[in-house]
């Protein structure tokens, strides 16, 4: 089971709540570990101050030391005392404040906030109290501001419970609650497994990497080795606290929630799939395509395109000729990506495409059947697939007007049936990126095959990516998660 601990420096600094079993004194907690070898132990440290080498230092460092789960972490309470973190790249912080307390003619105005577990009493204010708690979660925090000129964030404080007021004790309390039971609340009975992965998902995301029963499958295959894979959404970030791995099965972006918890796993000392690097990586094209041309990796004839080099964009057809094909750099199940047919249509489809980024890329039209899609494991080759065009189309998927999408056909084959050369060049291109899951999408021109992506969430879905291996496939990938998971448990024990 896992068990939730408060721990308090003073019994005096929670007379004011309701007596709790799971409220200990910090001396307590100190002198003797709480839980036993079976138990997951999570501590809320709400010491009055978390000073170098002081009491609530000591409660985190010594509940990271036992295995427990504790916030805020001793890396946290590091990076509090880093003024230079301070300066948080807030997006639209300025503008933020400015509408939620106007200047009042002051060249300086100070002003703070309360945030407790992420939340504070601003409405207007939330969204930058939930991004400063991500990134120093700690129970309680004062984030303070000061304007000279624009706004900026001038310090984030640690704050005890012994200088909250009554509306503030209210506050608190109600956020503790909602808190604890939704995030750390007691699992009811249930067989005890050696590992937790959280599987990152969107039960509304209309085309997910994996769907509806190849989760399931995950969760099976996960059980057979003694761990449990746990459905998770954008909405449970606090929750990555609880687990040892994350396993992201949803859309990945730089940009959205997918690479924060990422790289909050990550910085947690947790095994990661999709990890940030490979994120970054993958998921732009324009990096992708320079990594592949550094390693001297085959690619289709690629250019980029700046959103004000006009000149450049007139010579472009007459180095590549009609059909082209324009891509934005992050466009995923071939969205963002176009085939122009003539001039008109390229200054039309540019004009389009550079609302969303400056830089674009402009390659070669080949056109072939099918493309080959290689799954790669720990740069080992995992399974293959043919994609073939949908029907009547250039693309493996169709895009309609009305949002609706096609795809085409697909078949999965033995890897020793994969030409020898895809796989050799996709798991040259692999070893660029990381030693994750990936899946490397070649197409063969003429006799060579070249790299047209490599995707660090790559598509497994049951009934096609799994045709051939079945749910070995799936027992695969979970193994590689023990294997790394086994791995750490022992570096952290030496």
């Amino acid at each position: 089971m896992t068990r939730l601990v408060l721990v308090v420096e003073k019994a005096s600094d929670w007379s004011v709540y309701y007596p709790s079993a799971d409220v200990i004194t910090a001396m307590d907690y100190l002198r003797e570990p709480v839980g036993v070898d079976d138990e997951r132990t999570h501590v809320i440290n709400l010491c009055r101050s978390y000073k170098y080498l002081g009491t609530g230092y000591y409660v985190s460092l010594l509940a990271e030391a036992r295995g427990h789960r504790v916030m805020p972490s001793v890396r946290t309470v590091n990076d509090l005392r880093r003024r230079a973190l301070y300066g948080l790249e807030i997006e639209d912080l300025s503008a933020k404040l400015t509408h939620f307390l106007p200047a009042g003619g002051r060249d300086t105005t100070d002003f703070g906030i309360l945030v407790y577990f992420g939340q504070t009493s601003q409405p207007a204010l939330q969204d930058l109290a939930r991004q400063v708690f991500e990134m120093f979660p700690c129970p309680l925090l004062r984030i303070e501001f000061e304007r000279d000129r624009v706004w900026q964030i001038s310090a984030i404080k640690p704050v005890g419970l012994h200088t909250l007021d009554d509306a503030q004790e209210d506050a608190f309390a109600e956020e503790l609650d909602r808190f604890s039971k939704k995030l750390w609340r007691k699992p009811k009975a249930r067989k005890q497994f050696r590992y937790d992965i959280a599987m990152l998902v969107d039960p509304h995301e209309a085309m997910p990497p994996s769907n509806r029963k190849a989760q399931k499958l995950f969760i099976a295959a996960g059980k057979e080795l003694g761990i449990e894979v746990d459905p998770i959404g954008k909405n449970d970030y606090q929750r990555l606290a609880e687990y040892d791995g994350l396993f992201i099965r949803e859309t990945t972006a730089s940009d959205n929630h997918t690479y924060r918890f990422a790289h909050r796993a990550e910085r947690e000392g947790m095994v990661v799939m999709d990890d940030p690097t490979s994120i970054l990586r993958c998921t732009n094209k324009i990096f992708l395509n320079d990594l592949m041309v550094s390693r001297k990796l085959a690619v289709p004839r690629t250019e980029i395109l700046y959103r004000d080099d006009t000149k450049g964009l007139k010579e472009l057809a007459a180095r590549f000729g009609y059909p082209l094909v324009l891509k934005i750099p992050d466009g995923s199940f071939s969205r963002g990506v176009v085939k122009v047919e003539n001039e008109a249509a390229l200054t039309k489809a540019t004009s389009e495409l550079f609302q969303h980024s400056a830089l674009l890329l402009a390659q070669e039209f080949v056109y072939t059947e099918f493309d080959w899609r290689i799954g790669v494991l720990n740069n080992e080759p995992l399974y293959a697939c043919k994609y073939f065009m949908s029907r009547g189309h250039w693309q493996i998927y169709n895009h309609g007007a009305k949002g609706t999408s096609k795809s085409g056909e697909s078949e999965t084959l033995p890897i020793e049936k994969a030409p020898a050369d895809v796989v050799k060049l996709a798991l040259k291109a692999t070893q660029a990126v990381g030693n994750g899951l990936y899946g490397v999408d070649i197409k063969r021109v003429g006799d060579k095959p070249v790299v047209i992506e490599v995707n660090d969430n790559p598509s497994i879905d049951a009934g096609v990516e799994d045709e051939y291996l079945g749910e070995e496939l799936y027992r695969r990938i979970m193994q590689e998660f023990l294997r790394r998971m086994e791995l750490k448990r022992a570096g952290d024990a030496d």
